[in-house]
């Protein structure tokens, strides 16, 4: 399954749907074997030493009480629940730190979700309590405990991709963060991830990186793939650690983990969301993007991320900036929506109960054969877009250090590959190897894109189609290179338990619909279970 989940740059191809159900269904028989399973660099003593003092208060008995109150409900629920008084946002943060103690490293159910926490979290945290009481108008997403995959620049916290080249790498915030503090969020601390985003080993299993360790899937631990690149995110809203989280996609990896661990993501239209201080793969196809339990938990923290930045070139004029965008996806219908569905896909039973199930909501569904294109130089692409970004990154965004190159890091790794490359450096070498002319280099971008909008195009306009349906991360390539946003929503478990999500498909810039179309799908179904050893 690592293959097909190489930045979903496999799943670009037809060949992937057929690969990740064949693999899916032996993972369950026995359990994954790593070669490298837990961090030799996160110093779990020193992340709680800021916490050991305040969270002797924090009893199991008040953990237990909060429980039905916290866990798995949505940021609207939780808000009402502080503002009935029957807990405070510091109360809310202990909560998850207690939960990140108890099952994230260092026992029988570790994930290895989280790399770092905010040490100032509960500072913080009592400072919104006292802000709440002045009653002004607030954003959804004031005082809720965010995490970020470690990609994104941060104040006060290292930014490392995972690799240990970048351990110390101490930046500003990257402007979604700003975006986020403005909006009263308060960051929890960074979640593990596939090491570089998933562009860098090539044999490497998703969710492995040499900071934070292997993450494991909640939902069959040691035995399901996390999905990649952003694991530790998917799994740590999974598992209840924080009610949301950040991650980012090239290609598949917001949507691929949040399939695979039963949650919402979004891969927002490409500059959407600013790019701006977020370690780079491609500044073609690069973009943050939410992951949360729920549609409204996902719309709202995707406008608490929204704003046009200077900085970031495709970041575009947002009509999406009303705090109160998210209250729209609950007033539209999935009645009279035109949604294509891909015939091959029908093999699948979760799938066709899906279409089923939309139909039952007023929906129609018409089923298609898909074009025959492929997206020849994808992984080009990404080398020759990664050699000048990532240097740019370094230079604009990036902490006091040594690195300033794909080279820089290689040396640096190859001194302790034992430790901080293990599965080798293949992509890595890839990108230093390729090389391209300007013209060269435009024709790939061209032909990618042409070639993952006739994907969706065609039908859509033979169909007269408001958007297509998929699964998981299938066709996330073509909608990576088409620039077409995508959100997945939890639809069911196979027979190995493992999740599967409905993925909707839209033209660029409309992920409104997405949101009411995925919104409807998920009040009509309610599909999502949580993992069943992590609820206590």
């Amino acid at each position: 399954m690592k293959k097909i989940l190489l930045l979903c740059l496999i799943a670009a191809f037809s060949s992937c749907k057929n690969d990740n159900s064949d693999e899916s269904e032996t993972a369950a028989v026995e359990e994954r074997e790593y070669k490298v399973l837990d961090s030799e660099f996160v110093d779990t003593d020193a992340m709680w030493t800021p916490f050991e003092e305040e969270m002797e208060d924090f009893s199991e008995d008040r953990y237990t009480m909060l429980k039905p109150l916290v866990l798995d409900k949505t940021i609207p629920e939780i808000q009402k629940s502080i503002s009935t008084g029957d807990f405070s946002y510091e109360e809310l943060v202990k909560f998850y730190l207690y939960r990140i103690r108890k099952y994230d490293r260092n026992n029988a159910l570790s994930l290895n979700s989280v790399i770092s926490l905010n040490p100032n979290i509960l500072e913080e945290a009592r400072e919104k309590d006292r802000q709440f009481q002045e009653r002004e108008k607030k954003h959804q997403i004031f005082g809720i405990p965010v995490l970020l995959k470690d990609n994104i620049n941060t104040a006060g916290l290292p930014t490392t991709a995972g690799a240990v080249a970048l351990q110390n790498n101490q930046t500003g915030d990257a402007f979604i963060v700003e975006r986020l503090k403005e909006n009263g969020a308060l960051i929890l601390g960074k979640a593990n991830l596939s090491e570089w985003a998933y562009f860098f080993c090539g044999d490497c299993p998703s969710g492995y990186s040499a900071i934070g360790g292997q993450t494991l899937n909640p939902y069959g631990r040691k035995i399901l793939d996390t999905g990649g690149s952003s694991s530790g995110s998917a799994v740590a809203v999974a598992a209840n650690f924080a009610p949301a989280a950040v991650g980012s996609e090239t290609s598949g990896s917001i949507l691929s983990p949040s399939s695979s661990n039963s949650l919402v993501g979004l891969k927002p239209t490409i500059g959407v969301l600013s790019r701006g201080g977020i370690i780079p793969i491609s500044s073609t196809l690069d973009t943050p993007g939410p992951i949360t339990k729920s549609v409204i938990d996902n719309a709202i923290l995707f406008s608490a991320m929204t704003g046009n930045d200077p900085r970031d070139p495709a970041s575009a004029e947002n009509q999406n900036q009303d705090d109160d965008f998210y209250s729209d996806i609950t007033q539209k219908e999935l009645a009279g929506q035109r949604l294509g569905a891909i015939k091959p896909l029908m093999e699948d039973s979760l799938y066709v109960a899906a279409v089923e199930d939309l139909r039952a909501a007023g929906a129609e569904v018409i089923e298609f054969e898909p074009e025959e294109v492929s997206l020849p130089n994808f992984t080009r692409l990404l080398n020759l877009d990664m050699q000048k970004d990532l240097p740019e990154y370094f230079e604009n965004y990036g902490g006091p250090g040594e690195m300033r190159s794909v080279e820089d890091v290689m040396a640096f790794n190859t001194e302790d590959s034992l430790n901080r490359a293990p599965y080798g450096q293949k992509l890595f070498q890839g990108i230093v190897n390729d090389t391209a002319s300007e013209e060269e280099f435009a024709a790939i971008k061209d032909t990618l894109q042409r070639n993952g909008r006739q994907f969706f195009e065609v039908p859509m306009e033979e169909h007269n189609l408001d958007g297509i349906i998929s699964i998981n991360n299938y066709h996330a390539g073509f909608a990576a290179v088409a620039q077409y946003p995508a959100i997945t929503v939890p639809m069911g478990y196979g027979e190995d338990n493992a999740p599967k999500g409905l993925t909707f498909i839209a033209k660029p810039f409309q992920e409104a619909d997405l949101y009411a179309w995925a919104y409807g799908y998920e009040q009509a179904t309610n599909r999502r279970v949580s993992p069943e050893n992590y609820n206590n």
